[in-house]
């Protein structure tokens, strides 16, 4: 299968070029800047909600499509989630229409909002930011458009990864970065709110298995299916790495749309996992 990924250059989509590559995949690799793209892949440069190109042959009529790419995915109130989000879908829409059959776009848990407890396919959501709002919406769109055809869509809600890269955004990415300047403090909320934590590359492996394969499709959770409360994975992080420095508790309040623990059903990636051989 050739592959074709959006949003390549960034911190996932990075690292899960490079391991579809090591995998003996041919992949496209899409996005403005190739600073980071594994130089083995196909890049092509490319701005994906320009409606004059003719997306499937310029990105080489590729058999899957990983749709990676959305801005400002940190800063949840970003009036761009709203604005963007007919551009995600008609470039996913085109890209279907010119006959990719292998659909992977990529999810959040906050498209569920405020939930205690475990998600699976049939939670309720209630999205409570721009960004939340905006990948349901697409979500929502594309299961209106294309249930019961014959795409392969796949709807890929990823939680919390966790990783020692220090461009990740995350607050593991930022405590790298703190403690590799020479700062012994490190400013936290409680610590004391559970999320389901996964390493960067057990996620990568999580897409591509998704992604290749069509006996289980619509919303799969990328996860690990265990709570752990962020003080607790924190920790474990700074022990990892051998970091010299502390967290201090309590500096930044909890969100309000943050639950006290939240993880995901990981029963369908389990079993997308045991018949593909990565």
């Amino acid at each position: 299968m050739k592959i074709l990924i959006t949003g390549a250059n960034g911190y996932l989509g990075s690292a899960l070029v490079t391991r579809c590559i090591d995998l003996g995949y041919e992949t496209i690799a899409v996005d403005m800047e190739n600073t980071y793209i594994d130089k083995r892949a196909i890049y092509k440069k490319s701005d994906i909600f320009d409606k004059d190109i003719d997306f499937y042959q310029e990105f080489e009529r590729p058999d899957v499509l990983i749709h990676l790419a959305w801005r400002n995915g940190f800063v949840h109130n970003d009036i761009s989630h709203i604005t963007d989000l007919p551009n995600h879908y008609m470039f996913i829409n085109k890209m279907i229409s010119s006959g990719v059959k292998y659909i992977s776009v990529m999810g959040s848990m906050h498209e569920i909002g405020y939930h205690e407890g475990m998600i699976d396919e049939h939670t309720p959501c209630r999205p409570l930011s721009l960004y939340g709002i905006s990948k349901n919406a697409l979500r929502e769109s594309l299961e209106c458009t294309f249930t019961g055809s014959d795409i392969n869509l796949h709807w890929l809600r990823a939680f919390y990864i966790v990783g020692n890269d220090m461009r990740s955004n995350s607050v593991f990415g930022k405590l790298l970065r703190q403690a590799m300047n020479g700062e012994k403090e490190f400013p936290l909320n409680s610590g004391k709110i559970k999320y389901d934590f996964i390493s960067l590359d057990r996620l990568c492996e999580q897409i591509i298995a998704a992604s290749v394969q069509k006996r289980i499709n619509g919303m799969i959770n990328l996860c690990s299916g265990k709570p752990v409360s962020l003080g607790d994975r924190i920790e474990q992080f700074i022990k990892d790495n051998n970091l010299d420095i502390k967290i201090k508790y309590g500096v930044f309040p909890d969100r309000p749309y943050d639950s006290p623990v939240i993880y995901g059903d990981n029963s369908k990636i389990i079993e997308i996992m045991k018949n593909i051989n990565l």
